[in-house]
């Protein structure tokens, strides 16, 4: 949605940079996913078109601002998933909110399997680009925000414990995160305080993304290690003196990571038959709400 607000006037090099945002809008868009100022931003500098450097990404976030002021660039296409307005829901009539209650039902699908899978990201702003697939695929995702909080871990050790006495189910955490000296350690962090949190239950950290290998097969645009980091020496004595952000993968990179990762710990046929008992009592919620109106007259008689 391209809305005007204000008469404004660009010169020829930002209106090139307005074109070049509207082409990868319109591919992002195509493939489903909505963009971060950040993500674009790393678009135009894989593509060559800017240099990685914070002044450009503040350069960058000045002319989408201005263009979508000006109504040349989609309001909706770029989000901050930082932000979020939280309300109560609220129906029109009782009948609607069993047609909700039928098309959000939901049962365990991963109560009867042998592991329970979690996927943690390391940034706030890229839950938005794996929310779906977790939803689709029934696994929980969560936003780690840098190194999280005890009582963030305290809080997720405990549901891993209560999954093994209830369930003898081990948990699997699939973590994306930077790569860089804190990135990288977040993953050895993670695992460590779950095991002593946990009391023993099986926990497994395993890192899907971003790794060395990943950093050579997609190419992304690298910047300088963090030197003031206190883990900076270790790092760069392993991987030398560049660091990659998870956000300059795209989207649909990361999706499959989480979709082929979480498909390979689940036991499908266990999966299939969870699935085929929560589309029945969906089916039965649907049943319910279609008859409300022959129930609503019944009450009525009945006063």
């Amino acid at each position: 949605m391209k809305l005007k607000y204000k008469n404004l006037r660009f010169g020829a090099d930002a209106l090139k940079v307005i074109e070049i945002a509207n082409e990868i809008i319109a591919d992002y868009q195509q493939q489903e996913f909505s963009l971060t100022l950040r993500q674009l931003y790393y678009q135009f500098v894989s593509r060559d078109l800017i240099p990685n450097a914070d002044k450009e990404y503040d350069k960058l976030g000045s002319i989408i601002d201005r263009g979508r002021l000006a109504g040349l660039i989609d309001w909706e296409a770029i989000e901050d998933r930082t932000r979020i307005v939280r309300e109560n829901s609220h129906w029109d009539s009782p009948s609607d909110i069993i047609d909700s209650a039928a098309a959000s039902y939901k049962n365990d699908l991963w109560s009867s399997q042998k592991t329970r899978v979690q996927v943690w990201i390391e940034k706030d702003a890229l839950v938005g680009v794996i929310e779906g697939i977790c939803r689709q695929l029934d696994v929980a995702c969560f936003s780690c925000r840098g190194y999280s909080s005890q009582s963030a871990m305290w809080r997720a050790a405990m549901r891993f414990r209560d999954y093994y006495r209830k369930h003898k189910q081990g948990t699997v955490i699939l973590h994306l995160g930077d790569h860089d000296p804190s990135g990288v350690d977040m993953s050895r962090d993670i695992q460590d305080r779950l095991l002593l949190l946990s009391n023993n239950a099986p926990v497994e950290v395993k890192r899907i993304a971003l790794t060395m290998a990943q950093v050579r097969m997609y190419n992304p645009p690298p910047n300088p290690a963090k030197i003031t980091d206190s883990r900076a020496t270790s790092y760069i004595e392993q991987y030398g003196n560049q660091s990659w952000e998870l956000d300059a993968l795209e989207p649909r990179t990361l999706v499959a990571l989480v979709k082929n990762h979480v498909e390979a710990l689940r036991d499908d046929r266990a999966y299939r038959k969870a699935y085929q008992k929560q589309e029945y009592d969906r089916r039965r919620l649907t049943a319910g709400a279609e008859q409300w109106d022959e129930l609503d007259i019944k009450v009525e008689k009945e006063k």
